[in-house]
């Protein structure tokens, strides 16, 4: 069976994500595993939701008590939690690689509760790590069904690995997908090879009858040409490449970071060495 790998550091943004995996958990097939990392042993961490300080202490267990009574029932498939100690990223990605997790989605900030446009810092380090895909969510997004995608794509010989894993994600939720080619220059060379890509991304996308859009997009900006789209579009996930090495690219820390750093909607972030 699937497993959904969710952290957990009882702040609003995680609780959030825990409602989005259970959605996805349910459709997918999926458990889950709630994962929350203690820096040291006999750790107090600083709880922030009302509803479960005003009655509990501060354990850790008694919190974990509390969710799993308000969701196990909601979760078809089963959900358990476990608490790991360590650097928090690292404790994170290790249980999902141990898991062979299919997915990890956790929200973008913690339980500082800051709301800048800046990524919580194990946030970040959970997305360039992720030994598999992640969904990042920022807590103001209200949990639904993925049914409409954006999928981007760049001139990188990386940039359609995640293809595959998208479009089988889209056929569970019966989503449509947008193929959007994205391009940070005029250069015809560029351009031509970019409709070469979006065109066979199309195909292969309408081979397996998932319904798709497609439309390329030339621009300086290319973070606010994504997201300007998604957002004309009423979409509920934008799927992207973290990491790749190329002046026209998604590179994470440029164009893929500043996405999931100001995307109002949630990312689904792969990193090139899961296809290794």
């Amino acid at each position: 069976m699937k497993n959904i790998l969710v952290p957990i550091d009882f702040s609003a943004d995680s609780i959030n994500a825990l409602e989005h995996a259970i959605i996805i958990a349910n459709k997918v097939g999926a458990s889950i595993k709630m994962i929350h990392v203690v820096k040291k042993k006999n750790y107090e961490a600083p709880f922030v939701i009302n509803e479960f300080s005003s009655t509990l202490s501060n354990s850790i267990e008694d919190f974990f008590k509390k969710i799993m009574e308000k969701f196990q029932k909601k979760v078809k498939h089963g959900i358990e939690y476990k608490i790991r100690e360590g650097k928090i990223f690292t404790e994170i990605c290790n249980q999902a690689k141990y898991d062979d997790s299919y997915l990890i989605i956790m929200g973008t900030h913690g339980v500082s509760g800051f709301e800048e446009k800046i990524l919580g810092s194990n946030a970040y380090k959970v997305v360039i790590n992720s030994p598999c895909p992640i969904i990042t969510i920022r807590k103001k997004y209200s949990p639904c069904e993925p049914k409409k995608i954006i999928l981007p794509i760049d001139v990188t010989k990386d940039t359609r690995k995640k293809v595959p894993f998208v479009t089988e994600f889209a056929n569970i939720f019966n989503s449509e997908i947008h193929v959007l080619g994205v391009v940070g220059t005029e250069a015809a060379s560029v351009k031509k090879k970019l409709t070469l890509y979006t065109n066979q991304t199309e195909e292969y996308i309408k081979a397996r009858n998932i319904k798709v859009k497609k439309q390329i997009i030339a621009g300086n900006d290319i973070t606010a040409s994504i997201l300007n789209y998604a957002n004309e579009q009423k979409a509920n996930l934008i799927a992207i490449m973290t990491e790749q090495p190329n002046p026209f690219t998604l590179i994470m820390g440029l164009t893929a970071h500043n996405i999931v750093n100001e995307s109002n909607i949630p990312v689904m972030s792969f990193s090139p060495y899961l296809f290794e």
